[in-house]
């Protein structure tokens, strides 16, 4: 019987949680995930022999090293550490789970931003080992703030090794009472907390006998409980990833549009607005999967076919006619810088919004983040590695803009240096200016 496979098409159903695991290096995120995978039958018994022979196996030898279930570069397990961002998938009888294991080293926080850009939930690890006293480490205080710039819905804390502080329930509120005050700093209105050790397995799927004050649920099944229904009806966003064309040379050839529907619903019938020409026309036949529909919903990957001929290409985007839609050239955002290189306010950037690709130019630093006092400074005319600034850019095009919070397929962006193609930033949408 193959349990993995069986337990996916179970729960197939019953929606998807994409989540990513973070918080600062060394505090088990790769063995928690590696933990989930175990003890949901998400592994075979050919991985766990694999691993137990694996050269670079660390700890106790009687206890097999589940991070190497997710660190799969070389790099990484010569090192110890998490590099890339690694997804891995498991299921329940009640829910399917795509989860990105996220490093935690400074120097990788770009790629915590790539896993967090499509989760709905974050696990940020803490060591109680380390956070005994009640003080936060700084990746801690930067992963939770990008988590909640981001959007994610729900935050898991996750108080690992436990077992090193022979589960003082002391150590633990400790913990719970300084990131309850930098969740009040960051404006995050609701977190859920669990004390547990990831590499024992307690408090993962059932509740541990060690921990008879802590009366929430366990990681898993609080996991299945999280409500993934979304509070507000986004209007429907539809980049054009590709021109679909069957018998050009002929004067019935067909000639769609393709790309990944976010937000809202497109039916046969509706008419739709093209941007940038804002030019309309009527949708005559959606598909999907190869098959013909009648209507599609947020998420669905389409093609889109028009009853008349439009200039249309890759990086267009679809709206309803009927939506409100606001243009603009000028505005605010939250960047993230990525680059080791620093921010220079004199040159243009590639800007990718979507599909859509313009130059851009990022007028004015406004404000610092500082993720130790998590306030705003002001700050020079430029952003380094890692830093987090409010920021008034300027784009060569007019581009269909919405706040981040309202829509973030139209409220986000990246920053591509022209002349290395590295990402250079991450970018959220606050304002038309």
């Amino acid at each position: 019987m193959n349990t993995v496979n069986d337990a996916w098409l179970q729960a197939a159903d019953q929606g998807v949680l994409r989540l990513i695991t973070a918080g600062s290096v060394d505090d088990g995120k790769s063995t928690l995930i590696g933990r989930l995978l175990v003890d949901s039958q998400g592994v075979f018994a050919d991985q766990i022999a694999a691993i137990q022979r694996s050269k670079y196996k660390r700890g106790d030898d009687a206890e097999p090293d589940l991070a190497l279930l997710t660190d799969g570069l070389e790099a990484e397990r010569e090192q110890g550490i998490t590099i890339d961002v690694a997804y891995r998938y498991f299921a329940t009888p009640k829910r399917k789970f795509i989860v990105a294991d996220t490093p935690g080293h400074e120097q990788y926080t770009r790629n915590m931003i790539t896993g967090a850009s499509t989760a709905q939930a974050a696990i940020i690890l803490i060591d109680a080992h380390r956070a005994k006293d009640g003080e936060l480490l700084t990746q801690t205080k930067r992963h939770s703030t990008v988590a909640k710039l981001l959007g994610l819905r729900h935050i898991v804390v996750a108080v690992n090794k436990m077992d090193l502080v022979d589960w003082d329930q002391a150590v633990f509120e400790r913990i719970h009472q300084a990131y309850r005050q930098l969740a009040t700093q960051l404006g995050i209105e609701h977190f859920h907390i669990i004390p547990l050790s990831a590499l024992k397995g307690e408090n993962i799927t059932q509740a541990s006998p060690h921990t008879p004050w802590y009366q929430g649920l366990p990681l898993l099944p609080l996991l299945e409980s999280l409500d993934l229904r979304e509070n507000i009806q986004r209007p429907a966003r539809l980049f054009v990833q590709w021109v679909a064309r069957h018998g050009g040379s002929s004067a019935d050839g067909f000639r769609g549009y393709a790309g990944q529907l976010s937000g809202g619903r497109l039916q046969v019938g509706d008419s739709v607005q093209v941007w940038p020409s804002a030019k309309t026309a009527l949708i005559t036949q959606l598909f999907r999967a190869g098959q013909e529909q009648i209507q599609v919903s947020d998420g669905d990957a389409v093609t889109v076919v028009l009853d008349r001929e439009l200039d249309i290409s890759r990086g267009d985007l679809f709206t309803l006619a009927h939506d409100p839609v606001s243009t603009s050239k000028r505005f605010d955002a939250q960047l993230c810088w990525l680059d080791e290189q620093a921010l220079n306010t004199s040159r243009s950037y590639w800007l990718k919004q979507g599909t859509r690709l313009t130059q851009a130019k990022v007028q004015a630093v406004h404000a610092l983040r500082d993720v130790h006092s998590l306030q705003e400074q002001q700050a020079a005319d430029t952003l380094s590695l890692n830093d987090i600034g409010r920021v008034s850019l300027v784009s060569r095009d007019p581009l269909v803009l919405d706040d981040y919070q309202d829509h973030s397929s139209t409220g986000s962006f990246i920053l591509i240096d022209p002349s290395t193609n590295q990402t250079v930033a991450a970018g959220l949408v606050q304002k038309a200016a």
